[in-house]
């Protein structure tokens, strides 16, 4: 490995170098620049992962080489967002603080383009832009590179996956052909391999491990939950590892926001940064989470290729990205400067075979870990509270206030201080997860999920089944589409030919029983009761009494009268898609009757519940206290 003066960089970057603290080049420093220092001019593609070091690589050599004295645009730097290029615009800075002269200027959405284009007519010799906006300003003649020198594509492969292929190609259009240019990307989709074909004349290839390869300091683990489940795993997650500093991921903009506020109501110190903040909302947060004020940073992936910070610990995959080569830079995220990090992976068993596919991609191997249960967490807490007690120095200022705490405590003798101290802290976590239950789900089908009596599922009787048209998934997406649940609310549909059952949440029981009391669909009523069928058995002779539904008081005969002729002629003059049910319960009255004696169910549909989401579930059934917890 050289050293950054063996390189051949000027002594004003190597003081620039030097003040930034850098001791050694990084892998992919070493192995371009050199290259790019050299006398001939060359296009260069290089590999490397997030975090190794890539902006100082054509930084560097681009600030070598271009004219400080001359006010013409000599270099291009495209980056896919806002906070990259911001990012880049300040590394460039700090990098050429001893060029008298230098003038780097940022050109992004979400900022007045007007101070922009009076900013690159001032002079700047080096652009560091978006797509978006740069072609923007080129179709307003705001900007002039029809004389640059160097164009650097930073991660060209985020650039292409964001759909920004188009506008690259356009902006390159304007630019000279004998211009240098320089792709540097984590991974080598088929699309940077186009964009290298097209513009670039036979670049050297550089990479810095293997192509697509994950970052070596970085362990991978994976934890199997029920899909409605994964908020509260992400909690443990936080709640075990007491120093986390993390990026969470998800896939849409809307879950990054859900789940930032779920996190910021139950007392973690959250955020979240997606493409529908403002600029100064996203610099805000941004600011904060650097300062580690922000704990838990909840992203999507195109916010997230902004963030440069080196003592991320975790990044947490509350979702799977939809395409597998994005895990790559989601888990660049750590392990940064050196250091080690984790990545961690929350999955339902549908998505078991993604991480396979992600293995062959990043070379790793995914080590299957355990979601902690409450009494695991509460003593992690605990010894975290004692360390950071251990650790703490002591306030001499406290020392006029030690006659009266001396006598508070007189009569308290050392062991029960110290409980009562760390009881504090201790009684919090413990009251929340004394009764939590185990989320680890097993990779086996569902026939091994607890449904017992202290289960925190409900199962219901509906009669539809497959002679109504439905299957399991259609009446799976009607149940969700009526009661206005989330999709991972309803599970264990079991579709039988004329009768069906399917579970929610126990929490949700009240809201279904009384969104199907008197619930006419085409006509016909709808009926939904409680059932003892755990899903486990076969067993259809239940009696009547094993199923239960919102008028529960009613005796049977009353049950028997009245209401139960009327719905029973009722349903025979209805109809409408469903088929006719007079077949259906004489071929059913084996089922112990209680499909004929159904309750009469009274209207309530004004007492329907708001909309319960996933993403609150609460382990224990009560709610979080909220503190601060950091």
């Amino acid at each position: 490995m050289n050293t950054f003066q063996e390189l051949g960089l000027e002594e004003k970057i190597l003081q620039a170098v030097n003040d930034l603290g850098f001791t050694e080049p990084s892998e992919v420093q070493d192995k371009t620049i050199p290259l790019l220092l050299g006398e001939e001019e060359r296009d260069l593609v290089a590999l490397a992962q997030t975090g190794t070091g890539k902006t100082a690589a054509f930084g560097f050599p681009m600030l070598q080489k271009i004219d400080v004295n001359s006010r013409t645009t000599q270099g291009l730097i495209l980056s896919p967002t806002r906070e990259l290029c911001l990012q880049i615009t300040n590394e460039i800075k700090l990098y050429g603080k001893y060029y008298e002269g230098l003038n780097v200027t940022a050109i992004y959405g979400g900022a007045s383009i007007t101070d922009q284009a009076r900013q690159v007519k001032r002079g700047a010799q080096i652009i560091v832009a978006t797509p978006g906006r740069m072609k923007d300003m080129i179709s307003r003649r705001l900007v002039d590179i029809s004389k640059i020198e160097y164009a650097v594509l930073d991660e060209a492969d985020e650039m292409l996956n964001m759909g920004f292929f188009e506008d690259i190609t356009e902006i390159l259009s304007h630019t000279p052909k004998d211009k240098s240019t320089w792709l540097f990307s984590a991974t080598m989709p088929k699309e940077v391999s186009i964009i290298a074909k097209k513009f670039m004349h036979n670049p050297i290839e550089i990479t810095v491990g293997t192509k697509n390869q994950g970052a070596t300091n970085v362990s991978h683990e994976y934890y199997l939950v029920n899909a409605r489940d994964r908020y509260s795993a992400l909690k443990r997650l936080a709640d075990a590892n007491p120093d986390i500093f993390s990026v969470v991921f998800c896939r849409t903009k809307r879950d990054t926001q859900k789940v930032a506020e779920n996190l910021i109501e139950d007392g973690y110190n959250a955020g979240a940064l997606h493409g529908d903040l403002s600029q100064n909302q996203r610099d805000l947060v941004m600011k904060s989470f650097r300062n580690k004020q922000i704990q838990m940073l909840v992203a999507t992936d195109v916010a997230a290729r902004g963030i440069d910070v080196d003592d991320i610990t975790h990044v947490i995959n509350y979702q799977l990205p939809d395409e597998p080569e994005i895990y790559t830079h989601r888990s660049g995220r750590t392990g940064r400067a050196g250091k080690s990090g984790i990545s961690m992976v929350i999955v339902s068993k549908s998505e078991v075979r993604k991480i396979k596919s992600i293995e062959r991609i990043i070379k790793k191997q995914f080590e299957k870990k355990e979601i902690p249960d409450g009494m695991e967490i509460c003593e992690v807490q605990l010894m975290s509270l004692a360390d950071k007690i251990h650790n703490t120095e002591v306030n001499h200022e406290i020392d006029k206030y030690l006659t009266s705490i001396n006598d508070l405590f007189e009569d308290t003798t050392k062991d029960e201080l110290i409980k009562k101290f760390f009881s504090v802290e201790f009684t919090r976590f413990f009251n929340y997860y004394q009764k939590s239950k185990n989320l680890n789900a097993s990779e086996s089908s569902d026939a091994g999920r607890d449904y017992s009596q202290n289960s925190n599922d409900s199962r219901y009787f509906i009669n539809v089944g497959r002679k109504d048209g439905y299957d399991w998934m259609s009446l799976k997406d009607f149940l969700k589409e009526v009661l206005e649940l989330g999709k991972d609310d309803v599970f264990k549909v079991d579709c039988k030919e004329s009768f069906s059952f399917f579970n929610t949440e126990k929490a949700l029981e009240e809201k279904v029983l009384a969104f199907f009391t008197d619930f006419k669909h085409n006509g016909r009523f709808v009926n939904v009761e409680v059932s003892e069928n755990k899903g486990g058995g076969r067993n259809r002779n239940r009696g009547g009494d094993r199923r239960r539904s919102g008028s529960g008081d009613r005796s049977r005969s009353d049950r028997r009268s009245g209401g139960g002729d009327r719905r029973r002629s009722d349903r025979r003059s209805g109809g409408g898609d469903f088929s006719n049910r007079s077949t259906r319960r004489s071929g059913e009255s084996d089922r112990g009757g209680s499909v004929r004696n159904r309750s009469e169910r009274r209207s309530s549909g004004d007492s329907t519940q708001s909309q319960s989401s996933d993403s609150k579930s609460n382990d224990s059934g009560s709610s979080r206290p909220r503190r601060s917890r950091r």
